[in-house]
């Protein structure tokens, strides 16, 4: 998102002249930590809490935060399964805002048009906290996340090897999006595998 955050605003896409710090930070993969589990249960809970007039399947802490023992960017990523996502932006992104949420407009958030995505930045502005995806019911990348994230939790040897290509990239990648999509093929197997058991 980074690279495309930063042209769109240089743009000045819905009057912004500047990109948020966080918006430049780098991925910076950091050794497992055991509070991240309970962080991500407490962002989930609170998520649900204020989408639940909107949710659908849930709301679901994913990502590498979400599987313990493995390396990270410290960033709680929650996925919250909604019935239409910009009845959401339009009724719940001031409740959100108010704690401390920033929205990605999806001009912004480029590759996911069907997601809506939010920022939860820290107290200095400069270092993302959290990420939520907001994402409609029965679209397939809420499957497709969870089943990820539980093949990692499930195979020791599978989550080995994916820290190993998440510390590689950090190396060579220092754009979000770069690292991102350096993962996918990953994904795309580990999913592939599962579709065949």
């Amino acid at each position: 998102m980074t690279a495309t955050f930063l042209s769109v605003v240089a743009g000045n896409v819905r009057g912004v002249t500047e990109a948020p710090a966080w918006a430049y930070e780098k991925p910076e993969i950091h050794p497992p930590d055991p509070t991240w589990s309970a962080r991500g249960e407490t962002v989930r809970a609170r998520i649900a809490d204020l989408l639940a007039p909107w949710l659908a399947d849930g709301v679901a802490h994913i990502g590498s935060t979400s599987v313990p023992g493995l390396p990270a960017k410290p960033v709680i990523d929650v996925m919250a399964s909604v019935h239409d996502v910009d009845e959401v932006v339009a009724a719940a992104r001031a409740h959100l805002e108010r704690e401390g949420w920033c929205y990605v407009p999806p001009e912004l958030d480029v590759g996911a048009p069907w997601r809506r995505f939010f920022v939860q930045p820290d107290e200095t502005g400069r270092h993302r906290r959290a990420h939520l995806h907001v994402i409609p019911a029965g679209h397939p990348r809420w499957t497709a996340q969870l089943t990820f994230r539980d093949a990692l939790r499930a195979d020791p040897a599978l989550a080995a090897q994916y820290a190993t290509l998440k510390r590689e990239l950090t190396r060579t990648e220092s754009d979000r999006e770069a690292y991102t999509q350096g993962k996918s093929e990953f994904v795309q197997r580990v999913l592939a595998l599962r579709r065949e058991v």
